[in-house]
C-alpha cells in the first residue's frame, strides 16, 4: 500500500511539472529595450513630436556625440543596385518586429566612405536616421515617417569622404518581420 502512495505522489508531481500541451502555449515576444520618447539633442534639426519607441542598446559603446548638427536632407527614394563586395567598407543591420512599433537602434560604423545605402526586407516606415561622423558633426536624414517596400535605396552622399562613428535610426516594421541593412561604400 505504501508503495503505491509513494508512486501516485511521484506521478502526481510529475504532471503538475510537465510542460502544458503545445496546443496551449502562447508565443512570447521577447522585447529588447524599454519603451520610451525618443531623446534628442540641443539643435537636432527636425522639429516635430518624437515617436514613443523601443530603445534597443547599441551593441558597441558609442564614443562620439553629436556636437554640431548640420542641416537635414529630405530623403529622396533613390533605388539603386548593390555594388561589388570589396567596394562596401561598412555593412550592418537590424531586424524589425511589428510587436515591437517603433523602434530606436544604432549601428556602429567606424568606417571612412563616400555614399550610406539602405537595404529593405519586407516593408519599413522610417521616421530619420542620424549618421555621426568622427568630428562630432552630425547630418539627419528625414525620411518622413514614409513606408519603404523591399528594395535597396541611396541613403546619404558624402562625396568628400567622411569617417562616420555611429548611425541611429527610429524605425517599424510595416510586415511581419522586416529587415533594415546599412552599408557604406568607399
Amino acid at each position: 500500500m505504501k508503495r503505491l502512495v509513494l508512486i501516485a505522489v511521484i506521478a502526481a508531481i510529475g504532471i503538475s511539472l510537465a510542460p502544458p500541451p503545445a496546443d496551449a502555449a502562447r508565443a512570447r515576444v521577447v522585447k529588447r529595450g524599454h519603451r520610451t520618447k525618443v531623446v534628442v539633442h540641443r539643435g537636432f534639426p527636425l522639429r516635430r513630436t518624437m515617436h514613443t519607441v523601443v530603445v534597443r542598446p547599441a551593441r558597441v559603446t558609442v564614443r562620439v556625440r553629436p556636437a554640431l548638427y548640420l542641416a537635414p536632407v529630405v530623403w529622396t527614394p533613390v533605388v539603386i543596385t548593390r555594388p561589388a563586395g570589396a567596394a562596401i567598407v561598412w555593412e550592418d543591420a537590424e531586424n524589425l518586429t511589428q510587436d515591437e512599433d517603433w523602434t530606436e537602434f544604432t549601428l556602429h560604423a567606424d568606417s571612412r566612405g563616400r555614399k550610406l545605402a539602405m537595404h529593405v526586407t519586407g516593408a519599413v516606415q522610417v521616421d530619420f536616421a542620424e549618421v555621426v561622423f568622427d568630428n562630432g558633426e552630425a547630418r539627419v536624414v528625414d525620411f518622413a515617417n514614409k513606408t519603404r517596400a523591399a528594395g535597396t535605396y541611396q541613403v546619404l552622399d558624402f562625396a568628400d569622404g567622411r569617417k562616420v562613428d555611429h548611425v541611429r535610426m527610429v524605425a517599424r516594421a510595416k510586415t511581419n518581420e522586416a529587415r533594415i541593412g546599412l552599408w557604406m561604400v568607399k
